[in-house]
């Protein structure tokens, strides 16, 4: 451990701010206090609680002076008495809103601080939690849509998920006391539906020899993909590793630069093989070498909003732009579900699902939701990801959901294609919560000049990550084009797409077999004409 004591000691000369203002209190504090804070009005609200250990807890109060909550859905997988739940208190509380996020699960917003303190406790009275939602904590580890579900799956992983999450959830010594947020995702099928490879801790599923585990990657972040550690983790083996990580990281993370404090920077110190090591000796494990990873058929959705998972299983897609849902939306999923005797799976993509057996499904596409919804099932919704902008976060450039939808619009009126795929995933900032970095085609909000010379709301584009047989990391073709520009730059990307694809070829396969062996300026050339 002595290389990890001089990085932490290096690194930790200075606290950042944050870590100052953790030494005020104790998060749960706030937690047994939220009645009173609730009662007493925003006037009465310290900075360090609105700015740190509400966050602690979902809660994240935004400049118009009501808060974003977000709900921590384990694996995505929502019971229809919670669905239910949420869907209610979106109507009574939320103004009917709710974001789906990337890390499958649900934001509700515009959430008095009057009612704060009911809304949480009406989530926890049917098993929904908020905590460590936010800031310098474990964020939901999420896994595919499917786990567990039809000839696809090999690891049923949400077994894994709720040990992972007993190690943390709700105990006070891990309650935002992690140097930085810290992701985790397992996978269990064989294709990556769940952006494997872009998190902080990434178990994907592999075999080695006869026997079924993970291969493990560490140090993913916004638009960096993690790396491979070399190791197999048996089955047996993953929660002790998942705890030896997490130890690690708390005890040895930098809490100077915070944007410099993610697991990534710890390896990127100390070394790959320094910290292989000091996981061996954390859990004393005897750990094999990577096996071959089985996670290499790509997810591929088409117009019919339907994936037949076996003989007994279906899901039903309901393609949900850029995430932006309704409380009364999601009381008709419950409904629905409930008289189809099925599931909900929430999406990193911004969508779900309704599990059912097949001769159900008709009922669920005769369902007016459906047919809303419907119309989304085509190339460019499908696979579509926005954050939230200028509208509801401080930090957005622009608006960036009603430009990934304009873009999506805009792009099925010009270039439908059928039995297509393409990622498409938008940051309404560098921070990157649309995972643009990773995406088939990215944007990232950002501000531009127009043609005489006005400040307009632009993108940079990224072009080419990879996610099916490789952990990839888009490259910037364009940088700080008007969206105007953009939409005509991307449609000439999509003609180009169109024209020279293979029959069913996606467009990641596409640029692994033409883009990617391109220059950016070869690939500026072709979308300009030149």
């Amino acid at each position: 451990m002595d290389v990890l004591e001089q990085a932490y000691e290096q690194r930790n000369k200075k606290l950042n701010k944050i870590e100052k203002i953790k030494e005020l209190k104790v998060p749960m504090s706030i937690y047994k206090g939220l009645e009173t804070i609730s009662s007493k009005g925003l006037q009465a609200l310290k900075d360090e609680d609105s700015s740190f250990f509400l966050k602690c807890f979902g809660a994240f109060l935004k400049k118009d002076g009501k808060f974003m909550l977000r709900v921590r859905i384990p694996a995505g997988q929502l019971s229809v008495e919670q669905a239910m739940k949420i869907g209610e208190v979106s109507k009574n509380y939320c103004e009917d809103y709710m974001d789906i996020t990337t890390r499958q699960q649900i934001e509700l917003r515009y959430i008095k601080i009057s009612d704060l303190y009911t809304v949480i406790k009406e989530l926890e009275s049917v098993g929904i939690s908020t905590f460590q939602t936010g800031v310098d904590n474990f964020r939901n580890i999420v896994t595919s849509s499917f786990d567990g579900l039809g000839n696809k799956s090999i690891i049923k992983v949400k077994p894994f998920i709720d040990e992972m999450q007993s190690i943390f959830l709700e105990k006070e010594e891990w309650i935002g006391t992690l140097p930085r947020k810290f992701n985790t995702a397992i996978l269990g099928m064989n294709m990556n539906d769940c952006n494997i490879y872009g998190h902080d801790c990434c178990f994907v599923v592999a075999q080695k020899e006869e026997e079924l585990g993970f291969n493990l990657y560490l140090g993913g972040r916004v638009g960096i993909q993690a790396k491979d550690t070399g190791l197999f983790i048996r089955k047996n083996q993953v929660v002790s590793v998942f705890n030896a990580v997490i130890n690690l990281f708390k005890t040895y993370g930098f809490r100077d630069n915070r944007n410099k404090n993610r697991l990534h920077f710890l390896l990127e110190a100390v070394g790959m093989e320094t910290f292989i090591d000091a996981i061996k000796k954390y859990q004393d494990l005897e750990l094999d070498s990577s096996g071959k990873i089985l996670a290499t058929e790509e997810f591929l959705l088409d117009e019919s909003g339907l994936l037949e998972l076996d003989k007994e299983k279906s899901a039903v897609h309901l393609s949900i732009p850029s995430g932006i849902f309704t409380g009364d939306s999601l009381i008709e999923v419950a409904k629905t579900t409930k008289e189809v005797g099925g599931e909900i799976r929430l999406s990193i993509e911004q969508s779900l699902y309704i599990i059912t057996a097949p001769e159900k499904v008709k009922k669920v596409k005769e369902s007016m939701l459906f047919e809303i919804y419907s119309r989304y099932h085509n190339t460019y919704f499908n696979h579509l990801i926005a954050c939230a902008g200028t509208a509801t976060c401080a930090f957005g450039v622009i608006a960036n959901k009603p430009d990934a939808i304009e873009m999506s619009n805009f792009l099925q009126r010009e270039v439908p294609i059928k039995g297509a795929k393409v990622r498409m995933y938008w940051s309404a900032c560098p921070k990157g919560c649309g995972i643009h970095g990773v995406a088939d085609i990215g944007f990232e909000g950002c501000k531009a000049k127009d043609l005489d010379g006005n400040n307009v709301d632009g993108v940079h584009i990224y072009l080419g990550g990879k996610a099916t047989k490789e952990a990839k990391e888009a490259r910037v073709i364009y940088k700080a084009l008007p969206l105007k520009d953009a939409q005509y730059k991307v449609k000439k990307l999509m003609e180009i797409y169109r024209d020279d694809r293979k029959e069913k070829e996606s467009f990641e396969a596409f640029d692994t077999r033409v883009l990617s062996l391109m220059s950016v300026d070869k690939v500026v050339e072709m979308i300009e004409g030149k």
